[in-house]
């Protein structure tokens, strides 16, 4: 398994019922993965693992992750507009590792959180594979053009 799929040691070590008794104040959707690389459409974010976040009063809950509050040494929620539809990302280091959460746009992350983080405008690059991706996409679609509309 990869890193971004489990973790095999400290915190976000898998759990059976660590926060499972605390109150969960929010829960949605959210492409998660363990990387230190900056905000960017990559190939992590393909393998990213899709589950529900559980936001509880003592921690943050990703399937078997479980993050205590009291244990985060940065979180920032960067805001971001990566197409049409607005989101966050919530980027925390705890324990020596960085997860980024994926988050669709909600009240909840405007308002008070329980646990401290910084609020930043960020933006969403390109990797060069996410690049090479997009380039292929609009080559196919010219050829598909091309044989639809320009051979007669």
């Amino acid at each position: 398994m990869t890193d971004q799929q489990g973790s095999s040691s400290g915190i976000g070590e898998p759990t059976s019922n660590v926060g499972e008794g605390s109150e969960v104040l929010y829960r949605g959707m959210t492409k998660a993965v363990i990387s230190e690389v900056k905000l960017e459409r990559g190939l992590h974010w393909v393998t990213a693992r899709r589950a529900l976040l559980k936001v509880r009063r003592d921690g943050l809950q990703c399937r078997d992750w479980f993050i205590p509050y009291d244990e985060i040494q940065e979180a920032v929620l960067q805001s971001v507009w990566p197409g049409l539809i607005p989101g966050y990302v919530l980027v925390v280091r705890a324990g020596g590792k960085t997860y980024q959460f994926g988050l669709n746009w909600s009240r909840f992350w405007k308002g008070d959180l329980p646990f401290p983080v910084r609020r930043e405008k960020g933006k969403v690059g390109y990797s060069p594979y996410s690049i090479a991706v997009r380039i292929l996409a609009v080559a196919m679609l010219v050829y598909w053009a091309w044989l639809k509309f320009g051979r007669n």
